[in-house]
């Protein structure tokens, strides 16, 4: 069995309302420190198998379908 995440971020220059409510939400919480927030997506899938060249190959194609918008996010793949 291979363990992967996968992470989900918007690209630079997309706007992020979501990081930006969450940017405010946590100033008016008393973190002052907190400067810019951008919000993303994980996703822990497990694969049977134990090929990691065919995991990820199957991985990308899952992330170019489904798990990302590839116009306005990025992704990226670790295998465990």
């Amino acid at each position: 069995m291979i363990k992967a995440r996968v992470t989900v971020t918007l690209k630079n220059g997309v706007l992020d309302p979501q990081g930006k409510a969450i940017e405010g939400a946590l100033s008016s919480l008393g973190f002052q420190d907190v400067g810019h927030v951008r919000q993303g997506k994980v996703f822990d899938i497990e694969l049977e198998g134990t090929d990691r060249a065919a995991a990820e190959a199957n991985l990308k194609d899952m992330c170019d379908r489904l798990l990302a918008n590839t116009v306005i996010e990025n992704y990226t793949i670790a295998l465990d």
